[in-house]
């Protein structure tokens, strides 16, 4: 294995590669993006240990660089007085690892790839030191539009939207990292082919979401497999901007599926959870994007550890509907849409494909669209589920450098 792994690093790593080395100073600024633009395929540029106060933000364009800090404790890109509300870091390059530093209060996203194929983002931490505002940055680590995506080992905290996000994104592994105090811990957006494995979700308004929106140039969202995570205790309060759809996220949400397909949810631990240990949910707003499907469809849930959830949901409706159920909420709440409005003339109907092992409930609201407030609730049926699919596989490389 060892002999593998030291030939993986060779084949990843081209002959003439060098190191830029780069220390704090008064002109931070200038020299790191000075070698983020002179570095070559191949080399790494570190950034050694520090606080780097920076007033705006830094990119890479260079395939097959590594930014490497000196540790998440240790090297600090602090973008406090960062003066317009873009990303602190943004590559658009593939094959680009970044890891072992920190960033802190981003004007905009805290570290953003757009159209990278091949980003490995590793023992990071992003935060947001003032604490949990509307006006902290939207997201914390933010893969978009990019594909074999890598999130290892990485702390966020203080997000307005979503700690880790990825969004319109293929072949996707977040893994062994916490998201903390954001509006939702850790989010995937209309992506393919994700495994979101061994995290810890808590004090979040939402723990971990997989959504499908409207208008986006990816759409139908798929194979997402939760597993081994830890759910726990989402229950602040949604600080999101108002007009946001992630504010429509109520506090005390577990894990929420939207609008998604073939989604596995297996071996989490969701426990101390306000609302709804697992939500399964249509899009509930109108939309005009004729070839969008509102409906959550072929969700699986078994194998689940739940304790502790349910006892005040903060939906519309769902303190009722914990009443008339005799108290909390079961671990799964599906809202039992299984018909929408095509837009432009008529409706198309879908049986929602819900299974689960735990006790859970039907809202039944049938229509998309139809409030919270109208639910008819019934037991949903419980079914043994067995719901397999082959891990995610990133380029060997590309795992080598993020060891």
């Amino acid at each position: 294995m060892r002999a593998w792994l030291l030939t993986m690093v060779a084949l990843a790593v081209p002959a003439g590669a060098k190191t830029i080395h780069v220390g704090p100073g008064g002109d931070a600024q200038e020299k790191l993006q000075t070698a983020l633009i002179e570095a070559q395929p191949g080399d790494t540029v570190h950034i050694a240990a520090g606080r780097y106060a920076l007033a705006d933000g830094l990119s890479l364009d260079v395939d097959g660089v590594t930014v490497k800090g000196d540790g998440p404790d240790k090297t600090i890109l602090d973008f406090t007085a960062q003066k317009v509300a873009g990303e602190g870091v943004l590559v658009t390059s593939d094959n680009v690892v970044v890891r072992d530093l920190a960033v802190e209060n981003a004007a905009g996203n805290g570290i953003k790839s757009k159209g990278s194929d091949g980003i490995a983002l590793v023992n990071l931490r992003v935060e947001w030191t003032g604490g949990p505002k509307s006006t902290n940055g939207a997201y914390g680590l933010y893969p978009v539009s990019s594909k074999n995506v890598l999130i290892d080992r990485a702390l966020v905290k203080g997000a307005s939207d979503a700690g880790i996000y990825v969004g319109q994104s293929q072949t996707i592994i977040v893994r062994n990292s916490r998201a903390e105090m954001n509006v939702a811990g850790i989010e995937i957006e209309n992506s393919y082919d994700a495994d979101v494995v061994n995290n810890t979700a808590t004090n979040n308004a939402g723990g971990i979401l997989v959504f499908d929106l409207p208008d986006l140039p990816q759409q139908g969202g798929r194979n997402v497999r939760l597993a081994n995570n830890q759910v726990v205790g989402n229950n602040h309060v949604n600080f999101a901007a108002p007009g946001n759809i992630v504010a429509s996220v109520p506090s005390g949400t577990g894990i929420m599926v939207m609008a998604n397909r073939n989604v596995i949810v297996t071996g989490n631990h969701v426990m101390a959870n306000k609302g709804a240990a697992v939500m399964i949910v249509a899009y509930t707003q109108k939309f005009t994007d004729a070839a969008y499907n509102p409906l959550p469809r072929g969700v699986s849930v078994y194998g689940n550890h739940f304790m502790d959830n349910g006892k005040a949901p903060a939906f519309p409706g769902g303190r009722e509907i914990a009443a008339a159920l005799g108290g909390p909420l079961p671990p799964v709440m599906w809202d039992g849409v299984t018909r929408f409005a095509v837009p432009g003339g008529g409706e198309m109907a879908a049986d929602g494909g819900i299974s689960s092992d735990a006790p859970g409930v039907t809202l039944n609201l049938g229509v998309q669209g139809t409030p919270p407030t109208q639910a008819r609730p019934a037991p949903l049926p419980t079914s043994l589920v067995v719901s397999t699919r082959k891990d995610i596989v990133l380029p060997a490389a590309l795992e080598a450098r993020a060891r």
